[in-house]
């Protein structure tokens, strides 16, 4: 197979790293292969990519998620800079509720995170100009789009964030509380 996979430390989050074919003149990697993928467990029907460019370091995007019906599975990858990446789980009731994975993406590393639908997925760049493209199983739906601090105490995730604080969007400092979150019960 041309790819590793890993899973993190909550079940269905997985770690995957194509293999890259390379000589002096660069390389060729399959970043995606529906029949690969589905054999590493990420049999999903991807609708739509998004391309995300944040200009300096520090930005937080997240922690993001749609509600059914229009939740969404997410194959993120780094094509410029670096990420710290991190995975929620917010399945009320899941054995791992609450819990948060993380996993630095780069170019570097080649390497990219699989999210299943019931996690809230941010992000954090640690460099300027951090490119990431990421797959998503269903469309954008405004009714259904929701977010949790970043900084939620019952979360309490462990960002890599310089003295200076994360640079926010206006949606995600007026995000809510885990506790405040609209939580479907069927995750």
């Amino acid at each position: 197979m041309s790819l590793t996979v890993r899973e993190l430390d909550i079940p269905g989050v997985l770690e995957i790293t194509p293999k890259q074919f390379g000589d002096e003149r660069g390389f060729l990697s399959e970043t995606f292969n529906a029949q690969r993928y589905a054999e590493a467990g990420v049999d999903v029907a991807w609708v739509q990519d998004n391309h995300s460019l944040s200009a300096s370091a520090g930005v937080l995007r997240g922690l993001h998620y749609q509600l059914p019906p229009h939740a969404q599975d997410k194959l993120v990858r780094v094509v410029r800079g670096r990420a710290f990446d991190v995975v929620a789980d917010i399945r009320p009731r899941s054995p791992t509720f609450g819990r948060w994975a993380s996993v630095e993406l780069s170019v570097e590393k080649w390497n990219q995170l699989y999210v299943p639908k019931g996690f809230a997925h941010g992000f954090l760049t640690l460099e300027p100009n951090t490119e990431l493209l990421y797959k998503v199983s269903d469309f954008y739906s405004p009714e259904c789009d929701r977010s949790i601090r970043f900084d939620d105490p019952d979360l309490a995730i462990e960002w890599p964030i310089a003295d200076a604080g994360p640079i926010l969007s206006e949606k995600d400092e007026q995000a809510v509380s885990l506790k405040a979150s609209d939580l479907p019960a069927e995750w």
